[in-house]
């Protein structure tokens, strides 16, 4: 199981948000690509970067941030964030991404992301964030009648490379993952799932990669905070 340190960025700094809320940010980092460069350092094998700003604006907004990150750091890296059309798909993974995230589009235009999916094979991913397990898009400010099993289902045969899912009440929360319905959503499909929001601690991880059924987890505050330590978190996934 891979763990994908996790920078979210606003206004150009590395924050992390508690369940979503914007005005709920803490600032960790006012050098995104030095915070990135530190989880490089430690040993990880991917970066997962989310632009929040973006989220909400439907574009790209914090993307001085992230080319800076691509610069420095060499590793695969995965965004989400704003990114709703065929070409700003492309702009990025010209850029040096390895894979974007489609989280908004995947609702309300799910043929873009068969489209991408077919153009760029293993550089797309489905991002499925939800609230009681139901859909929540635009920076997880509206809510939808959408489960989220039922849409990750809807991408079987996409060819996407992995679905992303974040449960937004554990998100930053420091209170553990949905294991529970993660795993229910790995069962239903064949794309692999990559876990994210409430991981906080090894136990945590451990857990996860335990349920032999999810391919992936991201940590963010727990890694800021202290709480996890990425280098025994890493040596632990690895053993």
């Amino acid at each position: 199981m891979i763990l994908y340190p996790a920078i979210d960025l606003k206004d150009g700094q590395a924050v992390r948000l508690l369940r979503g809320e914007m005005e709920k940010a803490t600032v960790f980092n006012d050098d995104p690509a030095a915070q990135a460069a530190a989880f490089v350092d430690a040993g990880c094998e991917w970066l997962h970067l989310v632009d929040l700003n973006g989220a909400f604006a439907g574009e790209p907004v914090n993307a001085a941030a992230v080319e800076a990150i691509l610069a420095r750091c060499k590793l695969p890296a995965q965004l989400g964030g704003g990114i709703r059309d065929m070409a700003t798909i492309e702009r990025w993974l010209s850029k040096g991404l390895a894979r974007v995230i489609l989280g908004t589009v995947a609702v309300e235009n799910p043929d873009l992301v068969r489209e991408a999916a077919h153009a760029f094979p293993g550089q797309v991913a489905v991002g499925i964030d939800a609230r009681g397990g139901k859909v929540a898009t635009r920076g997880w400010a509206e809510e939808t009648d959408l489960d989220a099993t039922d849409l990750a289902r809807s991408f079987e045969d996409a060819g996407v490379a992995a679905v992303i899912y974040t449960d937004i009440n554990r998100d930053g929360a420091m209170q553990g993952p949905n294991i529970e319905a993660t795993v229910a959503l790995a069962q239903a499909v064949s794309i692999p799932v990559i876990a994210s929001g409430g991981v906080a601690s090894l136990q945590d991880l451990t857990a996860l990669r335990d349920t032999r059924v999810i391919d992936g987890a991201i940590s963010g505050r727990a890694l800021y905070d202290g709480a996890l330590d990425l280098q025994e978190a890493l040596r632990a996934l690895r053993d």
